[in-house]
């Protein structure tokens, strides 16, 4: 069963042990193969209220279980429940655990009712598996409260098969939820993506909410072998794959995660720590290793023959037959580094589920329709972040490094960390290196793939080829808070003969 998020995550966060030892047991059960376990882990920011009410949500052939683990003793004294902690003190209930889990499976309801999901059979279990024996009380079915002797695979999937057997049926003349729309819906609601710092601001915190459309292609992932997802820059597509591809090694999968920038190890090495996950960039893969799963982040880079053959020899069963993901952005990005042949994509996309990343979950609404305004690529919907307007300084002369400089110091001067400002220059292929002054100014082959929070660009490319229009695209689509635009005047006018050459288009 997959578990969301995955063990690794579940042991550090659950706030009971109970918890744990029934995550570990999901984790092994496999009597169906749709089958998923919510855990509620409670992060920095963004709690919702249905799961802080419940600590698992099971989705366990077309039902939805809402599991609630009490670990240690339960009694009911005098009309009041209680647990019991390892030092025999007694802890008052507000309620019951079996109402625990039954409200959070109304509120649950309501909400996916509410979304139009439809009619969907659920039910409330209670697990306590420290005691011998269950409470009884007509309030629920005896089948519902599992204990210490229910704590195996094979017990805790037989009283899962049982429950479900004997569910409600659906009712006459209503809506009934499709499986497939009922475990988007889940994953959009119980799926947090990678938090890196969720206190900076009210800007990131705002990015870092999942978006229905990363819910639907985790949802898509975890069921399809082979998958291409598009995106454009800033959609949200490497914290996609991080999330999947620990889902795929939580399975016992040998699991691969390669690209061509180097400079993207950094970005996911934080995300996989502790898992067996290979992270590796495609020119020191291993020719004779292979893996269960293999992840290929900003795949146009490697979108030729050669470099297809060489992910069909990472994959079990190869690139026909195996399963893998490739994640990639067909905008101008293609031409920065590296080769893209659409011949190629097109054999590839016939050998995978298409699906598409459409809402832009890095950069502010200003800076989507920059780049939509002059270059015309679709970077998705600005439908998350509002943010500042992108900010234009015309200088005297060359458009310089110097210039800038004294931009960032001027960010710095509000308050801005000089850690989280980035200078890119577009007509430029050098690895990052840090000025006199603390900045960093990279390159757009060197910032493909990440992000800052806050983007100065300088030093257009001398020609708008595909190559210098790709580095454009890169450089102003890194931002997630603020972007200024530092460009001599004649740098405005061929800008403004980029946004004549997009009207022309259109």
């Amino acid at each position: 069963m997959i578990l969301v998020p995955d063990l690794t995550d579940i042991e550090k966060n659950a706030t009971s042990e109970a918890e744990r030892r029934i995550a570990r047991l999901l984790r092994e059960i496999d009597g169906d193969p749709d089958a998923v376990a919510f855990h509620s882990v409670k992060l920095r920011s963004h709690t919702y209220k249905q799961q802080a009410e419940a600590d698992f949500v099971v989705l366990w052939k077309k039902l939805v279980i809402v599991v609630e683990a009490k670990g240690g003793g339960i009694r009911k004294h005098e009309g009041n429940w209680y647990s019991i902690d390892r030092r025999g003190d007694w802890h008052k209930l507000a309620t019951s655990p079996m109402e625990q889990a039954q409200s959070a499976m109304y509120a649950l309801r309501n909400i996916l009712r509410e979304e139009g999901v439809g009619w969907f059979a659920q039910e409330a279990v209670v697990i306590t598996p420290d005691i011998d024996s269950p409470p009884r009380s007509v309030e629920w079915q005896p089948t519902h409260w599992l204990a210490r002797n229910d704590m195996s695979i094979a017990e805790l999937t037989r009283a899962f098969d049982k429950i479900a057997e004997n569910t409600q049926k659906p009712p006459a003349n209503r809506k009934l939820a499709r499986i497939d729309d009922l475990r988007t819906r889940l994953f959009g609601h119980f799926t947090r993506m990678p938090v890196i710092d969720a206190q900076r601001g009210a800007v990131i915190e705002e990015q870092n909410r999942a978006t229905a459309g990363q819910a639907r292609v985790l949802a898509s992932l975890a069921r399809n072998p082979r998958v291409l997802v598009f995106g454009g820059a800033g959609t949200g597509k490497s914290l996609v794959l991080v999330e999947a591809a620990k889902q795929e090694a939580d399975q016992g999968k040998s699991v691969l995660i390669t690209f061509r920038s180097p400079a993207l190890e950094g970005f996911f090495a934080p995300h996989v720590i502790g898992r067996d996950i290979d992270l590796l960039p495609f020119d020191r893969l291993v020719p004779t290793k292979t893996y269960d799963v293999v992840f290929v982040d900003e795949a146009q880079d490697l979108m030729t023959a050669d470099g297809m053959d060489r992910i069909d020899g990472t994959i079990v069963g190869g690139r026909s037959a195996g399963r893998w993901r490739m994640f990639l952005d067909q905008n101008n990005q293609a031409h920065v580094d590296g080769q893209f042949d659409e011949d190629v994509l097109e054999i590839v996309t016939a050998e995978a589920f298409p699906v598409d990343l459409s809402l832009n979950v890095r950069n502010t609404r200003a800076i989507v329709h920059t780049v939509q305004e002059y270059l015309g690529a679709d970077v998705g919907d600005p439908g998350i972040v509002h943010g500042e307007k992108v900010r234009w300084r015309t200088t005297e002369g060359d458009s310089s490094l110097a210039g800038a400089e004294s931009v960032a110091e001027e960010l710095v001067a509000d308050g801005v960390r000089a850690d989280d400002i980035w200078i890119i220059r577009t007509d430029s292929s050098a690895p990052p290196e840090n000025t006199k002054r603390g900045f960093v100014v990279t390159s757009p082959k060197y910032a493909k793939g990440l992000e800052a929070e806050h983007v100065i660009v300088c030093e257009l490319p001398e020609s708008f080829d595909e190559a210098g229009t790709a580095a454009f695209y890169v450089a102003v689509t890194r931002a997630r808070v603020s972007l200024d635009m530092v460009f001599s005047r004649e740098d405005k006018r061929r800008i403004q003969y980029l946004v004549r050459q997009q009207l022309e288009k259109n």
